[in-house]
């Protein structure tokens, strides 16, 4: 199971890309958690200066930046390999 976060304070950007993943991981029946993540520290703690951020299994994707749908559902397949 995947382990997707989405970094930020709950600002629109971040809402948008909490949705693109959790459309792209619905579209590809690949099965994950979802989870965002609001703390300051723990955002911090992924070196992540600018939000919004998307980290799926420990690994930053994207920062400071609302990605793709097709960036999303590219990480999400490399990842459930």
């Amino acid at each position: 199971m995947l382990d997707v976060k989405v970094l930020g304070p709950g600002c629109a950007n971040c809402k948008r890309v909490e949705q693109i993943a959790r459309k792209e991981v619905e579209k590809l029946g690949v099965e994950a958690t979802i989870e965002k993540v609001t703390d300051y520290g723990q955002i911090m703690g992924y070196g992540v200066m600018s939000t919004p951020g998307l980290v799926i299994d420990g690994q930053v994707m994207a920062t400071g930046r609302i990605p793709s749908n097709q960036e999303v559902a590219n990480w999400l397949t490399a990842a459930n390999k």
